[in-house]
Formats: structure tokens, C-alpha cells, sequence
């Protein structure tokens, strides 16, 4: 007559030993660890995509809000340094925002953690040597405390 235990032994040995069940543990924890690694690093920087659109949104509208001023300084023209009168694209030369502001020096709620400065070069030739065209070269730079740090560059022609 066979008693279950004696039974199992005459079919075979069944089951895992201690030490299959502490190397399956190990193995599942490492693993485990792995993903929580990966899991946390995108966790962190899910936001840095935002930040980027929003330092490159910023960049974009004060490029534009300078590249729609006169070329010179019209006749008559303000020349003092508030920037609700700029008229002329050499008026944004040396302009700094802590905080991104609107065109009449109002801070945009949400956006006090980027610093803008401008700067305008002296008017470079561009163009064939025969059609040259003089163009003021404006580098507009965004900065964000989270190492972003993004430049837009860009002329403004005296086409009028």
C-alpha cells in the first residue's frame, strides 16, 4: 500500500528547494527594481517637454512683437527704455525680463520662471555681394531654471 507521502517520492521529487525560492525572489526584485528606476526617472522629467514648448512659445512671441517695429527709429520716434513706446527694432537692444511680461510690462501669470534677454547686432550685409541688403541681426534668449536655455535668432530687413 502506498501512503501519499510515500507516493510522491516513488513518482519523483516535486516542488522548488529553499534555495530555488531565494534566487527567483532575487531575480524578480531586481527586475522589479529596474522598472520603479524607469518608472520614477520619466516621472520626473514628464514635465521638461512643456517647459521647452513653453520657453520656445515665449522666444517666438517676442521675436515676433520685435520684428513688426520699424527698421530706424522714425522721425519723432520714443528713444527711452519703456517698453510700452518701442517703436524701432534697435529700442529692444538690451531688453531683460525676469519673468516673461507682455508688451505693456505686465508679468504673464505662470511664466515668472523664465528670463528673457534680447540683443540687436549692428546691421550686417546679406545677400550677393551686388544686391547686398543690410539686416539687424536679433537673438532672442529664453532661460529656465530646469537647464533650459534656448536662443532664437533671427533679421529684420529694411524692406518698408
Amino acid at each position: 500500500m502506498c501512503y501519499p507521502m510515500n507516493c510522491l517520492k516513488a513518482i519523483g521529487q516535486r516542488g522548488v528547494t529553499l534555495i530555488e525560492m531565494i534566487v527567483a525572489m532575487v531575480i524578480i526584485s531586481i527586475a522589479l527594481a529596474g522598472v520603479l528606476l524607469v518608472m520614477n526617472f520619466t516621472t520626473m522629467h514628464s514635465a521638461d517637454p512643456m517647459i521647452q514648448l513653453q520657453a520656445q512659445v515665449i522666444a517666438e512671441a517676442y521675436m515676433e512683437e520685435i520684428t513688426l517695429q520699424y527698421y530706424e527709429n522714425p522721425t519723432g520716434g520714443y528713444g527711452g527704455a519703456d517698453r510700452r513706446f518701442f517703436d524701432d527694432v534697435d529700442d529692444y537692444n538690451g531688453l531683460s525680463d525676469t519673468g516673461a511680461v507682455d508688451q505693456n510690462g505686465n508679468a504673464i501669470i505662470g511664466l515668472e520662471s523664465y528670463n528673457v534677454t534680447v540683443a540687436v547686432a549692428v546691421p550686417a550685409a546679406i545677400g550677393p555681394v551686388g544686391n547686398a541688403e543690410l539686416a539687424k541681426h536679433i537673438t532672442v534668449r529664453v532661460q529656465h531654471s530646469t537647464l533650459v536655455d534656448l536662443q532664437l535668432v533671427g533679421y529684420r530687413t529694411d524692406y518698408e
